[in-house]
């Protein structure tokens, strides 16, 4: 049978609105298979680099000495312009997905395992109890997020931990370079070798930067202060994770919402564990930072 003229047209559309509709379909259901990482790679990366001139100052503050946080943006802003406060930012950046994608995957297996050993145990579902209106928080569901939180921070730590020491060292490398006096009791050694060592970060890449720390401590460089960092990270995911989760909780009943989780429990939850995670942590954070300081201004078998 003939197709009249302006039939090919038609066709072709309609086979164009298939394939558009097959495809739409398919990213949806992609969307929502891996919902958790999208929405967490896509907050991650926004939040690191609006956050990164905090993170920055806070960096600088830890290692070496200034008055006070205006005092620190002052004198890196006159150095160093603007260029100083996103120094080292590619680091976090090419590596917060992954870190962050990985954290959140591996907290929601966890608190899944976590829920079933509760419920083996002791015939307390925390899943359960903490899905089901107007209960409150208790020791199985804190003690599940939490260990659910600890386990994500330490898988984390293995991966997260070169990104940021080669963040750390692009953030201080030109006031290591300039040797300023710390600001705790161990001052910076200035031998020539070790002046050397220090000025060699100097306005380096991301890579670039990585590629010295091997060079000057060896492969294992890339690693050093680890055990700091995995007991900052192990403790810290924990103490956000069980915040979060028994904050919402709370507010989500005391607000009397049915059926969905309150937008304004969320918020303050998510605001509140960012908090009381990094007001407890940030000891061991200086900790790291100090100690990591320390170790890129020394060659490969010197003592920190």
């Amino acid at each position: 049978m003939p197709v009249k003229p302006g039939q090919h047209d038609m066709i072709n559309q309609q086979q164009l609105l298939l394939l558009h509709q097959e495809r739409s379909k398919a990213h949806k259901k992609w969307l929502k298979q891996y919902r958790t990482e999208v929405a967490a790679s896509v907050s991650s990366v926004c939040s690191t680099f609006c956050a990164f001139p905090l993170d920055s100052v806070k960096t600088r503050m830890q290692t070496y000495k200034y008055n006070n946080f205006t005092d620190c943006v002052r004198r890196t802003y006159q150095t160093e312009k603007l260029r100083g406060f996103f120094r080292g930012v590619a680091a976090p950046l090419a590596s917060v997905t992954l870190v962050r994608t990985i954290s959140f995957s591996v907290y929601q297996r966890s608190k899944y395992t976590y829920s079933a050993w509760f419920k083996r145990n002791f015939d307390v579902d925390p899943l359960v109890h903490i899905n089901t209106f107007g209960t409150y928080p208790t020791f199985s569901t804190i003690a599940c997020f939490g260990a659910a939180g600890a386990t994500a921070g330490s898988f984390i730590t293995l991966v997260a931990c070169p990104f940021e020491l080669t963040k750390l060292s692009a953030q201080v490398s030109v006031l290591m370079a300039t040797k300023r006096q710390t600001s705790v009791s161990d001052p910076v050694r200035n031998s020539p070798m070790q002046n050397a060592t220090a000025a060699s970060y100097k306005d380096k890449g991301t890579f670039k930067t990585a590629m010295n720390i091997v060079k000057n401590r060896g492969v294992s460089g890339l690693y050093s202060g680890f055990n700091l960092h995995l007991l900052r990270d192990t403790l810290g995911t924990a103490i956000y994770f069980m915040t979060y989760e028994s904050c919402k909780q709370l507010l989500t009943t005391y607000t009397g919402s049915k059926g969905s989780t309150s937008p304004f429990a969320v918020v303050v939850a998510g605001g509140f564990c960012g908090v009381a995670s990094w007001a407890l942590i940030y000891p061991i954070d200086s900790a790291k930072s100090i100690y990591q300081r320390n170790c890129l201004t020394c060659c490969k078998g010197e003592t920190v």
